[in-house]
């Protein structure tokens, strides 16, 4: 059995790494030029019970302990005027620990065999040949033809409409990427403001959310509610819409404001977009989805979790039963439903919650229930 799959995130390498631990080969194809060519995001917490799980069944859990930072699972809470509501510092116990995206990707990487993931490598068109077996073609010219295909290729998958016809659907929200470098040092206010982890500044609608990374970054992500046409009239590559984001949070604490204006890189626009809360398919041969590409939910800190988490439990279900592929995907499939459904009502009203009418103090009586 050859396992093909698209994407190399982290659910994706995930897969990757517990089939090659059970000596089951995988090829991922991926449309990224290197494993350098774009920045892999900020933070992430993960859960015991779902990204730790998968680390181990992966075999990665001494490597991933050491790129754990310490106390950045601390918490702060703000009010728009700078004063603190909610100081809670790391203490241990949340069983959380934060590590940087783009390190976590890299023990994953590293763990696999040399020629595992084929760089430069976007899907155009997959094509079902029949009795299981799909065609991929990219934008190289080249194909493959699989009879084990996985779409770990994330919210626009090219995987899922073998599967599925559902397609993402904007929330209303997005977010606005910056980032503010040696900030103890070039922005003093706004990294006492941000402390050694997490801050939240929300009122309703909207709000300032940044994270302390290593080497004194501060990383934030500004929400806005707001349609995308709002969104269509700012010109991101200038710096001009760093003033424009800035306007909405007018009268607010210098220290708050300075993380969007005092951006050292021009700010990405993210918007938010989910696939139906419950979303699955039928049964159809030789094709599965997991993470992003199966189950997209506003950001609410389990979606890279939730996506190892599949990854791992799809590689076992693969390991276990040898020479047949479709036993192993539906026994994949039976429990992948439910738990993504959950995930995804858990996920959906705790995003809801950052920013409904009783901000902040709705989050502040969950962090501390």
């Amino acid at each position: 059995m050859h396992v093909t799959i698209i994407g190399a995130g982290l659910g994706g390498l995930t897969l990757a790494r517990v089939l090659h631990v059970h000596g089951i080969p995988a090829t991922v194809y991926e449309a990224e030029a290197s494993a350098g060519a774009r920045a892999q995001g900020g933070m992430l917490d993960i859960h015991e019970h779902d990204g730790q799980q998968a680390l181990r069944a992966a075999n990665l859990f001494d490597e991933f302990r050491g790129i754990i930072l310490e106390g950045r699972e601390a918490t702060r809470v703000l009010a728009p005027d700078g004063a603190v509501l909610l100081d809670q510092p790391e203490d241990g116990t949340a069983g959380r620990p934060e590590v940087q995206r783009g390190e976590l990707r890299r023990i994953l990487l590293d763990s696999l065999p040399e020629g595992t993931v084929r760089w430069g490598h976007k899907v155009t068109g997959v094509r079902a040949l029949g009795d299981g077996r799909h065609e991929v073609a990219f934008a190289n010219g080249g194909t493959v033809v699989t009879s084990l295909l996985v779409g770990a290729d994330g919210a626009w998958s090219r995987v899922r409409p073998l599967v599925s016809g559902a397609v993402p659907r904007y929330v209303g929200r997005s977010f606005v990427e910056t980032y503010l470098f040696d900030a103890d040092s070039r922005h003093p206010a706004a990294a006492r403001a941000v402390g050694g982890g997490a801050l939240m500044a929300l009122v309703p609608g909207k709000g300032i959310m940044a994270h302390r990374e290593s080497g004194g970054t501060l990383h934030t992500y500004v929400a806005l509610t707001k349609p995308l046409e709002w969104f269509a009239e700012i010109d991101f590559s200038d710096s001009a819409a760093l003033a424009r984001v800035a306007r909405e949070f007018d009268g607010w604490a210098p220290e708050l404001t300075a993380l969007i204006t005092d951006s050292d890189t021009a700010p990405v626009l993210r918007p938010l977009n989910t696939l139906p809360i419950g979303h699955k398919w039928d049964r159809v041969p030789g094709v599965t989805l997991l993470g992003d590409a199966a189950h997209l939910f506003a950001p609410s800190g389990d979606g890279a979790n939730l996506a190892m988490f599949d990854g791992a439990e799809l590689g076992k279900a693969i390991a276990a039963h040898p020479g047949d592929p479709e036993a192993a995907l539906a026994e994949y499939e039976q429990a992948l439903f439910p738990r993504s459904t959950a995930a995804a009502v858990e996920g959906s009203h705790t995003h809801e919650m950052l920013f409904d009418e009783n901000a902040p103090h709705s989050v502040i009586s969950f962090l501390t229930a």
